[in-house]
């Protein structure tokens, strides 16, 4: 197909992700990409400032990763995983249990971050049937938080502010304090603290399960708060028996600065789940890990985990998702992130005070200028685009989260495209 042909039956048949059908914006088509660098079909190159929604830590066409995925399709591409099993799937199982906060022994591997969420859910309302305690069937969170597009992630994603609220009236209604304060090295507030214990200690007896996403709060605002809180809710939650989970589909695998969010505070949840950058962005694989305590607490009740998607486990996915954590074992990572943390602070901190700036924060390989308005996507995308670089702004929020193999001169880039796009937007 032409280049003009594939964005023309795109108009006409394709439905893109948060997207009216027809499109009022057209996409850009992309026809390679290696490094850091998505190449459109008119031949220009963008430097990438998403990842790929977060997912490509390691750039595109990593040779470990590409060799991994054509060995493995040269075993098998997939087999079903109910009665069977295979060795790509339980060296990542034992992975990732050994690199996870301590406690978490069970791997459920499913297709996507939001089912990875559908399963943490259904453990815990089964973990408390199981104990003897349906009655325990609602969830608590914070506002500001998202957590996927599937109904019970949708139930505690944001409900007024967050991209859910059309659906406010047929989701399960759930418990939400305010959102945490805002800052990762802002002074804890004792009100707050009170506010979390005490919603959990009054729903005590109706709550399954306590769901956050730890130190940033991710498509919900891209928010970050200190890892204090993090501490409170497990002490509250293990006083009533009330699994945590927490939701590191965005910031697992190095984004923040540490393997896992988690670890900013020294606890670790009941529950976890995990997803992008599982695969390096090559395929589409998540995760929910939990404590034997909760797995037993599941199997008192004489009842199964009733969850098995199609393509659970699958090979490709689980093979790709081992090269990737074998690059993440090398160790470079903690140093790539912080040199990325540093360009990023340096390249958007003078956007602070500029006109129609909110606040300027950065966290790890994670950088957000939050607007005071809207952001006007077609401008600021095409601003970006005319300097070379891919963002996805959306609501008041112009961020990036590249990879971490991204060189100082194409962050320094990526920078400037955000500017580029406060500017126009």
């Amino acid at each position: 197909m032409t280049p003009e042909e594939v964005v023309t039956v795109d108009r006409a048949h394709v439905w893109h992700p948060y997207a009216p059908m027809p499109a009022r914006v057209d996409p850009y088509p992309v026809a390679s990409a290696a490094g850091v660098r998505l190449r459109l079909t008119d031949g220009r190159e963008l430097v990438d400032g998403m990842s790929s929604w977060w997912a490509a830590i390691h750039g595109y066409r990593h040779p470990v990763l590409d060799a991994a995925v054509v060995d493995q399709l040269g075993r098998m591409s997939h087999v079903m995983f109910g009665g069977l099993t295979h060795e790509p799937a339980v060296r990542l199982a034992r992975s990732l249990v050994e690199l996870s906060p301590p406690g978490l022994e069970h791997v459920f591997l499913s297709d996507s971050g939001s089912v990875s969420v559908e399963v943490a859910v259904k453990m815990c309302l089964q973990y408390q049937r199981g104990r003897g305690r349906p009655r325990r069937h609602r969830l608590a969170t914070w506002r500001g938080g998202y957590h996927g597009d599937t109904f019970h992630p949708m139930s505690v994603c944001d409900p007024e502010g967050g991209m859910h609220h059309l659906w406010t009236d047929v989701l399960p209604r759930q418990v939400f304090t305010a959102e945490p304060p805002a800052g990762f090295d802002a002074p804890v507030d004792d009100a707050y603290v009170a506010e979390l214990t005490d919603a959990v200690s009054r729903h005590a007896d109706e709550l399954a399960g306590v769901i956050v996403e730890p130190v940033v709060q991710g498509a919900g605002g891209m928010r970050f708060h200190n890892p204090h809180y993090l501490r409170v809710l497990r002490e509250v939650t293990r006083a009533y028996d009330i699994p945590l989970v927490f939701d590191e589909i965005a910031t697992g695998f190095g984004r923040t600065g540490r393997l896992f969010a988690a670890e900013h505070a020294g606890v670790a949840p009941d529950v976890m789940c995990v997803g992008k950058a599982l695969t390096g962005g090559y395929l589409s694989l998540a995760a929910t890990l939990c404590t034997s305590a909760i797995a037993e607490g599941i199997g008192a009740g004489g009842e199964v985990l009733a969850h098995g998607p199609t393509f659970m486990g699958n090979p490709l996915a689980c093979a790709v998702a081992n090269a990737s954590l074998g690059l993440l074992g090398a160790g470079t990572w903690p140093a790539e992130v912080a040199r990325v943390q540093t360009a990023l602070r340096s390249g958007l901190e003078p956007l602070r005070g500029a006109p129609g700036v909110l606040d300027v924060r950065v966290l790890g390989a994670i950088g957000v200028v939050q607007l005071d308005h809207e952001v006007d996507m077609a401008a600021a995308t095409a601003a970006t685009v005319a300097r070379g670089v891919w963002l996805r702004p959306f609501r008041d929020l112009i961020y990036t989260m590249p990879p971490y193999v991204t060189d100082d001169e194409d962050l320094a880039r990526i920078t400037e495209g955000v500017a580029a796009a406060v500017a126009a937007g």
